[in-house]
C-alpha cells in the first residue's frame, strides 16, 4: 500500500484500448514507469514494442468484442480508440470505430465493475452539432454518460501534436500554423490551442489516481492544467 495524492490506494490494473495509437502508446509508457500500476493490459489490432513484463498484449477483433469480455476486467479502463477520415473514408466504418466500439467497451467495463472509464473524445463534441465529426463525438459521449459508470473522465483535446508513424503532410502544415496562432488564443479561445499528445496521456494517468465519482470533462486548456 502507498499514498496517492488524494487517497490511500493499492497497485492498480489498467486496460488500455488503442495502445498502438499516438495517445495510447504514450499512456502505456507512462503507466509502465509508474509505481501505481502493477499490470497493464493492451488491447488492440497490433502490438507495440515493449519487453516490460508488466505489459500484457492482446490482439483482438473489435467486431467481436463480446468474445473478449474476460479481458475488460481491470480497475481502470482507458479508451484511446479513434480514426481519421483519411484512414477511414467510409462514414459507416468511421462511426463504428469512433462511436460503437467506445460505447460497447464502456458497457463492458461497467458490467465488469471497473472503477473508472477514461475516454479520449475531441474538442467541440456536441450531439446537437451540424458537423458530422463533432456530432458523432457528442453522441458517443452522451451514450457513455447514460451507462451509469462509477467514474467517467472525458478528454476533449484540440489538434494533437506528437510523432506519428504514418505520414500526415497536411497535418504537419496545420500544426506549424498552430504554433504561430496558439499565443493569440487566450481566454475562452485557449481550449482551441494545439496540445501535445503526451500532455493528454499524462493528464489521463494523473486523473486516474484520484478518487472521484461522476462525470468529469476536460477541454485542452483544462487538460494542460492537470499535468
Amino acid at each position: 500500500m502507498y499514498f496517492c495524492k488524494n487517497f490511500v490506494c493499492m497497485a492498480h490494473k489498467a486496460i488500455v484500448v488503442g495502445g498502438s495509437g499516438l495517445i495510447g502508446r504514450l499512456l502505456i509508457n507512462i503507466l509502465l514507469q509508474s509505481q501505481e500500476y502493477n499490470e497493464i493490459v493492451s488491447l488492440g489490432r497490433r502490438k507495440i514494442h515493449s519487453k516490460n513484463n508488466r505489459l500484457k498484449q492482446f490482439i483482438i477483433d473489435f467486431d467481436s468484442l463480446d468474445s473478449h469480455a474476460d479481458l475488460i476486467t481491470g480497475d481502470i479502463v482507458f479508451c484511446c480508440l479513434g480514426s481519421t477520415r483519411r484512414k477511414t473514408p467510409d462514414l459507416n466504418e468511421y462511426r463504428v470505430i469512433d462511436h460503437d466500439y467506445p460505447i460497447k467497451l464502456a458497457e463492458m467495463a461497467h458490467k465488469n465493475g471497473a472503477s473508472q472509464y477514461h475516454l479520449v473524445s475531441a474538442i467541440g463534441a456536441n450531439s446537437g452539432s451540424s458537423n458530422y465529426y463533432t456530432k458523432m463525438k457528442g453522441e458517443t459521449e452522451d451514450a457513455i454518460k447514460a451507462i451509469g459508470l462509477n467514474c467517467l473522465f472525458i478528454y476533449q483535446p484540440s489538434l494533437l501534436t506528437g510523432h506519428r508513424r504514418e505520414n500526415r503532410t497536411l497535418e504537419r502544415v496545420i500544426i506549424g500554423l498552430m504554433t504561430v496562432i496558439n499565443p493569440f488564443l487566450f481566454g475562452p479561445l485557449r481550449k482551441y490551442r494545439s496540445i501535445p499528445a503526451k500532455t493528454v496521456a499524462l493528464a489521463m494517468y494523473k486523473q486516474s489516481l484520484k478518487n472521484k465519482k461522476g462525470v468529469h470533462i476536460y477541454t485542452s486548456d483544462k487538460i494542460a492544467r492537470r499535468t
